[in-house]
């Protein structure tokens, strides 16, 4: 599956949506644990359940609704944060992507 989120980062490459094909609850316990730990809110692993930001379908509760990322994105009406015109400067991305990108990366 080729599913790229607002952020740019592959989907199909996250534990959380490599725990929902799976449905498997030790995927979804380290993920919750380490997601909680690395944007400083506790996420249940109960909700560990995505199949991609802008697919149709089940989103973890971080992506669905407190991913500051995703939701300027869609404000904005845009696909890609890197075609947003302050995408350079911009105070949601970076953050972001400096806090994820080792997730992205296996």
């Amino acid at each position: 599956m080729n599913c790229i989120g607002h952020c740019g980062l592959d989907c199909a490459k996250c534990d959380t949506y490599n725990a929902t094909i799976k449905n498997d609850d030790n995927i979804r316990k380290e993920v919750a644990a380490l997601w909680s730990k690395m944007n400083n809110c506790e996420i249940p692993y109960q909700s560990i359940n995505c199949l991609g930001c802008k697919q149709d379908g089940i989103k973890c509760i971080f992506c669905d609704s407190m991913c500051e990322v995703r939701k300027c994105a869609l404000s904005k009406g845009i696909d890609l944060c890197n075609k947003c015109i302050e995408f350079n400067t911009c105070n949601k991305i970076k953050p972001f992507l400096n806090s994820n990108i080792n997730i992205f990366n296996k």
